[in-house]
């Protein structure tokens, strides 16, 4: 029964996208008009088709998968705002879970998306229709090798960050930049039983172009389960879930620093890294008891 419900869910979702990446396309033809008032009730309309999408996948989901899920929000978050949005990461099925259960509740989560990812036709038509930037990570190394690189990176993900300011967004990336395994967390020598380290560029490049944010929206996931795999997820056997946010304002104090400085990236690091060790505590009181 279970791999029924994985085939029609997959069958339901790979639907719904397709059908979603048709209307975006077609409602973000005015963007080629070069007048910003245009660009921003495109980008408007794009959101809320957006939203809408979210909101159909998660109660049909819902309705296949028998969800159970326990949601902590914190108050006063408004989907009028600008916000960061950080998660931990173990699991394909994160981006959905993040999706539905903000939906409504926060703006529209905007993924930094792994540039390896582009030659997907849904993927960067995703990237063009609703602003989902695309990502570069390179090694220590490289950088290293072509000091330049990091230089170019920031400026073009911080010209797409820029594109956020023209409708509330929540300027979304998984720090930790992989998903996690224990073999992973081991290889990085992670202090964190259940966590990797955190990698803050995306989150300081989006900040440098949104001077509106003022706040920081933290998700935990936490599965009943130990199955991890897309399968798994469309099948329903990860139906039941805590997720815990917590909303943290970014301290005026880093905001004003020059976001071009290393002053800057080296003071959200370490407000990154206090989010990620109270995290981690979040982890081990509310975390399934497996009996």
């Amino acid at each position: 029964m279970k791999n029924i419900i994985g085939v029609i869910s997959v069958i339901h979702i790979v639907f719904v996208l397709s059908l979603g990446v048709l209307l975006l396309t077609i409602v973000s033809i005015p963007r080629i008009i070069p007048i910003e008032a245009i660009r921003k009730i495109t980008t408007a309309t794009s959101n809320e088709v957006g939203n809408a999408l979210v909101w159909f996948l998660k109660a049909t989901l819902g309705f296949f998968h028998r969800t159970k899920w326990q949601i902590e929000y914190p108050e006063n978050i408004s989907t009028r705002k600008w916000y960061l949005g950080v998660s931990n990461h173990s699991s394909w099925a994160d981006i959905f879970v993040l999706l539905f259960i903000s939906n409504y509740k926060l703006p529209l989560l905007k993924f930094f998306i792994k540039k390896e990812l582009r030659w997907i036709p849904v993927v960067y038509l995703i990237h063009k229709t609703i602003d989902m930037p695309f990502l570069n990570r390179h090694a220590p190394d490289e950088i290293r090798k072509n000091p330049d690189l990091r230089t170019r990176d920031f400026e073009n993900t911080k010209a797409a960050a820029q594109k956020f300011t023209r409708y509330p967004t929540t300027a979304f990336s998984f720090a930790e930049g992989t998903r996690f395994t224990d073999a992973k967390r081991a290889l990085q020598d992670s202090p964190f039983e259940d966590l990797l380290k955190p990698k803050t560029g995306a989150l300081v490049t989006a900040l440098s172009g949104m001077p509106m944010v003022e706040e920081l929206i933290d998700f935990t996931i936490i599965y009943k389960t130990s199955k991890r795999s897309a399968w798994d997820f469309a099948c329903g056997e990860m139906n039941e879930a805590k997720i815990i946010v917590k909303s943290y304002e970014i301290p005026r104090s880093i905001r004003d620093i020059d976001n071009n400085s290393a002053i800057f990236r080296n003071e959200f690091r370490k407000f990154i890294e206090r989010i990620w060790r109270k995290k981690q505590i979040i982890i081990e009181e509310k975390k399934y008891k497996i009996s």
